[in-house]
């Protein structure tokens, strides 16, 4: 179709949060077509391989008919091209992601001119979750069910309390 929107949500996903969900959820209604793509991001050390964690993404998506899991590696403007997306979907949890979000998406259209940002906030329940605040809280036994997908929750606590 050659007027579809297309929009492109990338994140490491590690692990899919509720948060995550949401702004999914959210995004398919405003794009005709939307990717939510697995991003490498060599500041962070994962606890799921990418393919788990698209593997995750699947699920949680499988009854949204517009949203396809991908997976890319490099700068997310190349990415953009590639999956030929009109924007790019970024969630803000609070005004502290605003600041790096805000840069990142100033440098991401002066290297693609192409290259919109769409900031999705997500429902107050979940503006404190993080993939690394649920981590933390995994790795001491905490209760990470309210926050994450619940066929998510066991894997990410065994995964963090391996020896």
């Amino acid at each position: 179709m050659a007027d579809e929107k297309v929009a492109l949500y990338p994140g490491s996903f590690d692990p899919v949060t509720n948060g995550h969900i949401d702004v999914i959820v959210r995004a398919s209604r405003l794009f005709d077509r939307l990717i939510v793509a697995v991003g490498t991001n060599s500041g962070k050390k994962p606890v799921f391989t990418p393919q788990e964690r698209q593997d995750h993404l699947r699920q949680v998506c499988r009854n949204l008919p517009n949203v396809d899991v991908s997976s890319f590696n490099g700068l997310l403007t190349e990415a953009v091209t590639i999956f030929g997306a009109q924007a790019v979907v970024r969630g803000l949890r609070a005004v502290s992601d605003f600041e790096w979000e805000f840069q990142m998406a100033l440098m991401n259209r002066e290297l693609n001119s192409a290259c919109e940002t769409i900031f999705l906030m997500p429902k107050p329940e979940y503006s404190f979750v993080s993939s690394t605040m649920i981590c933390e809280i995994a790795r001491f036994g905490g209760d990470i069910s309210p926050f994450v997908p619940s066929f998510l929750a066991r894997d990410v606590v065994n995964r963090l309390q391996q020896p």
